[in-house]
C-alpha cells in the first residue's frame, strides 16, 4: 500500500519532532507500515525483528568503537590534541567549524573510518566550543556535510562504493554508465551541499550561542582545565596508543570491516598496558553508554527498511506516483526526488535504498526520456537525501554521540533539523536542476 510508506515517515518525523524517544519512535513506525499493509500487530513486529539482523555487523562494530574511544580518552592523549587545539583555534567559531567539516570529509576518502573518529575526537573538544560559545548546531551540521558530501560527490573510499552501487544497480536494470560518468552527474547535486554548508556557517549559525541556565550544573572551570591540559606531556603510553589507532585504520582501510578494526584496536589497547586489563569492564560499560543507543537505533532502522521491503510498499509508493506524472521531465523529476526523500528519511540509509530506487526509478526515467546522467543524478541525490535530517541516519546519529557527550545536544532539534534544512533542502533542488539539464 502506497499510503503506508508516507504515513509511518510522518509517525516517524513527528513523534522525534514532539521529542519522542527515537527507538520508540521507528518501532511506531515500521508497525504503522506493517499495519497498514494488511499485516497484522505480531506479523509486523516479527518482520521488524526479522530485519534488524541486517544492521547487526554495523551494530557491534558502533559500540566495539565507541570502547575503543573511551580507552583512548583514557590514555590522555586526547588532552594533548585538544591543548594544541586551544592554541591554534582560539576564539575563531567559524574557522573551527570549517576544520571540523575538513576532517570529517577525510574520514570518508582518504582515511575511510567514516563515524569512528567522532566519538575520539568530538568530546574532548566539549570544553572548547562552550568557552569559545559556538553554536553546536554548526559543529553537527560540519560533521554531517564531512560524513555525506564526499561519498556523494567523490569516487573514492566510501565515495567509490556509494558509485559502484549506483553503477550496479542501473546495470542490473539496463542502463550502463561509467563511474566517471556518475561522478560528474552528482557534481551538481554535491554542491548544492557545499551552499548549505556556508549557509549554515556563515550565516545561520555564526552568532555566539550562550548556554541555557539548565547547562549550569555541567560549567567547570576553564582556566583549572586548560592548565591540566598544559600538565600533560606526550609519553610512551601515548605513542603506543598512536600505535593502536595505526593499527586500526589500515584494518578499516585494507579489510574494510570495521568490527575487526574496533576489536583490533581494543586488544592492543590492553596488549600495551595503556589501559588496566582489570578495567575492561568500565571500558566496554562506558562504550555502549557512548555508542549504545545508536547501535540499537541501527537495529531498529534495518527492521523498519524489512518492513516497507517485504510488503512491497516502496514499489507501491512510486507506481501510483507514476500514475500521475505524465511525460513532463521536470514534474517527473519533482516526484522521484521526493518519493526519495520520503523513503530514505525512514530508513536512514542512502546506500541502502540505492538498489531499490534504481529498480523503480531507471524504467520509469528510460520511458520519459531521461539520459543515463540525468537518471543517475536522480537516483544518487534520491538516495542521499534523507541521509542528512534522518533520526535514523548514521550522519546524524554519529554527530550527535559526540556532541551529547555532556548531555547537552538533542538528536533531533540540534542535529536531524539543521542538517535536514542545509542539506536536504538544497540537495533536492540542485539534484532537480541537474536531472534536467543533463
Amino acid at each position: 500500500m502506497a499510503l503506508a510508506v508516507i504515513v509511518s515517515v510522518l509517525v516517524l518525523t513527528l513523534l522525534s519532532l514532539l521529542r519522542v524517544n527515537v527507538i520508540i519512535s521507528i518501532l511506531a513506525a515500521g508497525l504503522t507500515a506493517g499495519v497498514m499493509n494488511g499485516e497484522s500487530l505480531i506479523d509486523s513486529l516479527e518482520i521488524l525483528v526479522n530485519g534488524m539482523g541486517n544492521q547487526a555487523s554495523v551494530a557491534l562494530s558502533y559500540i566495539l568503537l565507541g570502547a575503543f574511544a573511551v580507552a583512548i580518552n583514557h590514555s590522555g592523549i586526547t588532552s594533548i590534541l585538544v591543548g594544541y587545539l586551544l592554541r591554534v583555534l582560539k576564539d575563531k567559531r567559524t574557522f573551527t567549524a570549517l576544520v571540523i567539516a575538513a576532517v570529517a570529509s577525510l574520514s570518508q576518502n582518504v582515511i575511510p573510518v567514516h563515524i569512528a573518529f567522532i566519538p575520539i575526537l568530538i568530546p574532548p573538544l566539549l570544553q572548547l566550543f562552550d568557552r569559545m560559545k559556538i553554536d553546536r548546531r554548526a559543529v553537527a551540521t560540519a560533521l554531517t556535510f564531512g560524513l555525506k558530501a564526499p561519498y556523494v560527490m567523490l569516487p573514492i573510499g566510501f565515495g567509490l562504493i556509494f558509485h559502484e552501487t549506483i553503477q550496479e544497480s542501473m546495470g542490473s536494470n539496463g542502463v550502463s554508465l561509467s563511474i566517471g560518468e556518475i561522478a560528474q552527474s552528482l557534481i551538481i547535486p554535491g554542491s548544492g551541499m557545499i551552499v548549505g554548508l556556508f549557509i549554515a556557517i556563515f550565516v545561520t549559525y555564526r552568532k555566539k550561542r550562550e548556554p541555557n541556565e539548565s547547562d549550569a550544573a555541567h560549567e567547570v572551570n576553564f582556566s583549572d582545565y586548560l592548565e591540566e591540559l598544559k600538565s600533560v606531556r606526550f609519553n610512551l603510553l601515548h605513542g603506543l596508543t598512536l600505535v593502536a589507532i595505526a593499527v586500526t585504520l589500515f584494518i578499516q582501510a585494507y579489510f574494510g570491516n570495521l568490527v575487526l578494526a574496533a576489536l583490533a584496536g581494543l586488544v592492543l589497547i590492553f596488549i600495551f598496558k595503556i589501559i588496566p586489563f582489570k578495567s575492561g569492564d568500565s571500558v566496554i560499560t562506558d562504550g555502549i553508554a557512548m555508542m549504545g543507543t545508536i547501535a540499537f537505533i541501527m537495529l531498529i532502522a534495518g527492521g523498519y527498511a524489512n518492513v516497507l521491503t517485504e510488503t512491497e510498499s516502496v514499489s507501491a509508493l512510486v507506481e501510483v506516483s507514476s500514475e500521475y506524472m505524465g511525460d513532463n521531465q521536470v514534474f517527473i523529476a519533482f516526484i522521484l526526488l521526493l518519493v526519495g526523500l520520503v523513503v530514505t528519511i525512514g530508513i536512514g540509509s542512502s546506500f541502502a535504498t540505492v538498489p531499490i530506487l534504481a529498480a523503480l526509478f531507471v524504467p520509469i526515467c528510460i520511458g520519459a526520456g531521461f539520459s543515463p546522467m540525468a537518471t543517475a543524478a536522480l537516483i544518487g541525490t534520491a538516495g542521499a537525501l534523507g541521509d542528512a535530517g534522518s533520526p535514523a541516519s548514521d550522519s546524524t546519529l554519529g554527530p550527535t554521540s559526540g556532541l551529547n557527550a555532556d548531555g547537552r545536544h538533542h538528536h533531533i532539534w540540534d542535529t536531524c533539523v539543521p542538517t535536514f534544512i542545509h542539506f536536504n533542502i538544497p540537495l533536492f533542488i540542485f539534484g532537480w536542476v541537474a536531472s534536467i539539464i543533463l
